[in-house]
């Protein structure tokens, strides 16, 4: 039974090793100060991790070995981010366990004491998390532009109309190196929200149009006042 054991620990894929690199506060803060898609130089990550340059340093090499981030060399300096998509999903998808309720609510509610504006709109990686996301997402199920298959989706005739309407090439996310289109769990409402290719198609569309605009504050978005508008329009349709 133990020889079995072992075997099966052999063939074990990594997730240990994941789970090291993610248990230090550190690194953890690190990580989660990238999840708005952005590439921040050694430094920067330094301070907001509260660590030594030298401790910082080996914390970064010890991500960029594992693959959780990506090293970009310009000029002289180095700048860390997400090493992918795949990663920052589930980094997210992490941070919603960690909110878990107490056991015994039947069902999982919404993270209030997530400051209002992160919870309302924010970044995930390289697309819109949050509860108006979510609200988008669960429209665009509920009226037969998107088809659920587990985690994965695909757009209907009329789903790629609309992505059309919004300026999205399809043919163009589809043939992207990634995931077209994916649920990734919102940390804050607890309920999924759009990721993939298709999902960062969407905030880029979306901010092209004025609807969504970046703050100067880490993952924080704003929604204009014509984003309201259409927002509103497109969730009461």
């Amino acid at each position: 039974m133990l020889a079995n054991l072992a075997d099966e620990h052999n063939h074990f894929p990594g997730l240990s090793r994941i789970g090291a690199l993610l248990a230090d506060p550190g690194r953890a803060a690190m990580l989660w100060a990238l999840m708005d898609g952005s590439a921040r130089p050694a430094g920067e990550l330094t301070m907001i991790a509260g660590l030594s340059p030298s401790a910082a340093s080996a914390h970064l090499a010890r991500l960029t070995d594992g693959g959780l981030l990506a090293l970009e060399v310009r000029g002289r300096h180095r700048y860390f981010r997400i090493g992918s998509p795949d990663i920052a999903a589930s980094i997210e998808a992490l941070a919603n366990v960690a909110q878990v309720s107490a056991p015994q609510r039947a069902v999982p509610r919404p993270v209030r004491t997530v400051p209002v504006d992160m919870r309302y709109a924010r970044t995930c990686y390289d697309h819109m998390a949050g509860e108006l996301s979510v609200r988008v997402f669960e429209r665009l199920v509920g009226n037969g532009l998107l088809t659920l298959h587990g985690s994965s989706l695909e757009a209907t005739a009329a789903g790629a109309a609309r992505f059309a309407d919004w300026g999205i090439d399809m043919s163009a996310q589809k043939s992207r190196r990634r995931r077209f289109a994916c649920t990734c769990p919102d940390w804050s409402e607890r309920r999924p929200h759009l990721g993939g290719a298709l999902g960062a198609a969407l905030l880029d569309s979306w901010s092209a149009h004025g609807w969504v605009e970046r703050t100067e504050r880490p993952r924080i978005l704003r929604i204009t006042p014509a984003g309201h508008r259409h927002f509103d329009a497109f969730l009461a349709a």
